[in-house]
Protein backbone atom coordinates (compact mmCIF):
# COMPACT_ATOMS: atom_id res chain seq x y z
CA UNK A 1 0.00 0.00 0.00
CA UNK A 2 1.33 3.26 -0.60
CA UNK A 3 1.22 7.21 0.57
CA UNK A 4 -0.32 9.93 -1.05
CA UNK A 5 -0.70 12.96 0.10
CA UNK A 6 -3.40 15.48 -1.81
CA UNK A 7 -2.72 19.50 -0.93
CA UNK A 8 -5.26 20.54 1.87
CA UNK A 9 -4.31 24.66 2.52
CA UNK A 10 -1.39 26.13 1.18
CA UNK A 11 2.12 27.24 2.75
CA UNK A 12 0.75 30.80 1.30
CA UNK A 13 -2.39 30.21 3.26
CA UNK A 14 -1.02 28.60 6.67
CA UNK A 15 1.22 31.71 6.92
CA UNK A 16 -1.45 34.31 6.47
CA UNK A 17 -3.76 32.75 8.81
CA UNK A 18 -1.25 32.47 11.23
CA UNK A 19 0.00 36.15 11.37
CA UNK A 20 -3.54 37.48 11.74
CA UNK A 21 -4.23 34.83 14.76
CA UNK A 22 -1.04 36.34 16.06
CA UNK A 23 -2.24 39.78 15.45
CA UNK A 24 -5.37 39.00 17.33
CA UNK A 25 -3.67 37.31 20.48
CA UNK A 26 -1.68 40.51 20.39
CA UNK A 27 -4.57 42.35 21.23
CA UNK A 28 -5.88 40.23 23.49
CA UNK A 29 -3.05 40.08 25.72
CA UNK A 30 -1.94 43.68 25.21
CA UNK A 31 0.01 44.67 28.28
CA UNK A 32 0.43 40.86 29.56
CA UNK A 33 3.00 38.54 29.68
CA UNK A 34 1.90 34.87 27.85
CA UNK A 35 3.26 31.88 28.60
CA UNK A 36 2.76 29.79 25.82
CA UNK A 37 2.71 25.76 25.73
CA UNK A 38 3.91 23.53 22.84
CA UNK A 39 2.22 20.29 22.64
CA UNK A 40 5.04 17.92 20.99
CA UNK A 41 5.89 16.99 18.41
CA UNK A 42 3.63 18.64 15.85
CA UNK A 43 2.68 21.54 17.61
CA UNK A 44 6.65 23.10 17.34
CA UNK A 45 6.39 23.87 13.97
CA UNK A 46 3.38 25.62 14.96
CA UNK A 47 4.27 27.40 18.08
CA UNK A 48 7.77 28.62 16.43
CA UNK A 49 5.97 30.27 13.20
CA UNK A 50 3.17 31.59 16.27
CA UNK A 51 5.48 33.05 18.59
CA UNK A 52 7.00 35.33 16.01
CA UNK A 53 4.12 37.09 15.61
CA UNK A 54 3.14 37.75 19.18
CA UNK A 55 3.96 41.25 19.65
CA UNK A 56 3.79 40.63 23.96
CA UNK A 57 6.61 39.54 26.11
CA UNK A 58 6.89 35.75 25.65
CA UNK A 59 8.11 32.51 27.41
CA UNK A 60 7.86 29.07 26.39
CA UNK A 61 7.69 25.71 27.47
CA UNK A 62 6.89 22.11 26.37
CA UNK A 63 4.95 18.76 27.04
CA UNK A 64 5.07 15.57 25.43
CA UNK A 65 1.65 13.86 25.39
CA UNK A 66 0.36 10.62 23.44
CA UNK A 67 -2.90 9.29 22.31
CA UNK A 68 -1.93 7.92 18.92
CA UNK A 69 1.17 5.81 18.57
CA UNK A 70 1.58 5.07 14.57
CA UNK A 71 -2.24 4.80 13.62
CA UNK A 72 -4.14 7.14 12.05
CA UNK A 73 -6.90 7.25 14.95
CA UNK A 74 -6.66 8.08 18.42
CA UNK A 75 -5.93 4.87 20.90
CA UNK A 76 -8.12 7.23 23.52
CA UNK A 77 -5.13 5.97 26.05
CA UNK A 78 -3.55 9.74 27.09
CA UNK A 79 -0.10 9.67 28.40
CA UNK A 80 2.06 12.22 29.35
CA UNK A 81 5.33 11.23 27.93
CA UNK A 82 7.35 14.75 29.25
CA UNK A 83 5.62 16.99 32.03
CA UNK A 84 6.56 21.00 31.90
CA UNK A 85 10.08 22.47 33.54
CA UNK A 86 8.16 25.41 35.11
CA UNK A 87 5.25 26.44 37.01
CA UNK A 88 2.51 27.56 35.74
CA UNK A 89 0.77 29.71 39.12
CA UNK A 90 -0.46 33.55 37.95
CA UNK A 91 0.51 33.01 34.63
CA UNK A 92 -1.35 33.89 31.38
CA UNK A 93 -1.33 30.48 29.66
CA UNK A 94 -2.11 29.33 26.06
CA UNK A 95 -1.88 25.53 24.92
CA UNK A 96 -0.71 25.74 21.24
CA UNK A 97 -1.77 22.30 19.00
CA UNK A 98 -1.55 21.28 15.58
CA UNK A 99 -4.51 19.42 15.55
CA UNK A 100 -7.54 18.86 17.85
CA UNK A 101 -9.26 15.73 16.57
CA UNK A 102 -11.66 13.61 19.56
CA UNK A 103 -10.47 16.16 22.21
CA UNK A 104 -10.00 13.37 24.80
CA UNK A 105 -6.27 14.98 24.71
CA UNK A 106 -6.89 18.23 25.27
CA UNK A 107 -9.47 17.44 27.62
CA UNK A 108 -7.49 15.43 29.88
CA UNK A 109 -4.63 18.12 29.39
CA UNK A 110 -6.50 21.28 30.14
CA UNK A 111 -7.73 19.64 33.56
CA UNK A 112 -4.59 18.46 34.22
CA UNK A 113 -3.19 22.34 33.69
CA UNK A 114 -6.17 23.94 35.53
CA UNK A 115 -5.11 22.54 38.90
CA UNK A 116 -1.93 24.36 38.70
CA UNK A 117 -3.64 27.70 38.73
CA UNK A 118 -2.64 29.79 35.91
CA UNK A 119 -4.24 33.42 35.50
CA UNK A 120 -6.35 32.21 32.04
CA UNK A 121 -5.87 29.48 30.31
CA UNK A 122 -6.53 29.37 26.73
CA UNK A 123 -6.17 27.17 23.75
CA UNK A 124 -4.89 27.93 20.05
CA UNK A 125 -4.72 25.21 17.05
CA UNK A 126 -3.64 25.16 14.12
CA UNK A 127 -5.98 22.54 13.01
CA UNK A 128 -9.68 21.48 14.40
CA UNK A 129 -11.35 18.72 13.19
CA UNK A 130 -15.84 18.79 15.07
CA UNK A 131 -17.04 16.50 13.16
CA UNK A 132 -14.92 14.16 15.30
CA UNK A 133 -15.65 15.86 18.85
CA UNK A 134 -15.82 13.28 21.82
CA UNK A 135 -14.93 15.69 24.39
CA UNK A 136 -17.55 18.72 23.48
CA UNK A 137 -15.77 20.68 26.81
CA UNK A 138 -13.00 21.00 24.82
CA UNK A 139 -13.54 24.75 23.01
CA UNK A 140 -10.94 26.76 20.78
CA UNK A 141 -10.51 30.08 22.19
CA UNK A 142 -8.20 30.99 18.73
CA UNK A 143 -8.08 28.64 15.36
CA UNK A 144 -6.61 28.84 12.18
CA UNK A 145 -8.29 26.34 10.08
CA UNK A 146 -11.39 24.11 10.39
CA UNK A 147 -10.84 20.86 8.69
CA UNK A 148 -13.12 18.21 7.45
CA UNK A 149 -12.67 14.26 8.73
CA UNK A 150 -9.41 13.63 6.99
CA UNK A 151 -6.42 12.28 8.62
CA UNK A 152 -3.52 15.22 7.76
CA UNK A 153 0.03 15.84 7.61
CA UNK A 154 2.04 18.52 7.22
CA UNK A 155 3.50 21.25 9.27
CA UNK A 156 4.15 19.29 12.18
CA UNK A 157 1.69 17.18 11.73
CA UNK A 158 2.64 13.33 10.87
CA UNK A 159 1.69 9.75 10.10
CA UNK A 160 4.20 7.09 11.78
CA UNK A 161 6.61 9.81 12.43
CA UNK A 162 7.30 11.20 8.86
CA UNK A 163 5.79 14.11 6.55
CA UNK A 164 6.37 16.42 9.90
CA UNK A 165 8.71 18.96 7.15
CA UNK A 166 6.17 19.95 4.92
CA UNK A 167 5.50 23.89 4.77
CA UNK A 168 1.65 22.75 3.81
CA UNK A 169 -1.43 20.40 5.21
CA UNK A 170 -2.05 17.50 3.21
CA UNK A 171 -4.24 14.57 3.61
CA UNK A 172 -3.08 11.59 3.64
CA UNK A 173 -4.64 9.01 1.00
CA UNK A 174 -3.94 5.54 1.20
CA UNK A 175 -3.36 3.40 -2.39
CA UNK A 176 -3.18 -0.04 -3.30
Amino acid sequence: MSEKIRELISEEKVDARIREIGQQISRDYAGKTLHLICVLKGGVYFMCELSKRISVPVSLDFMSISSYGDDTKSSGVVKIVKDLDQPLEGKHVMIVEDIIDSGRTLGYLMEILKKRNPASLKLCTLLDKPDRRVVNSVETDYCCFEIPDEFVVGYGLDYAQKYRNLPYIGALDFEE
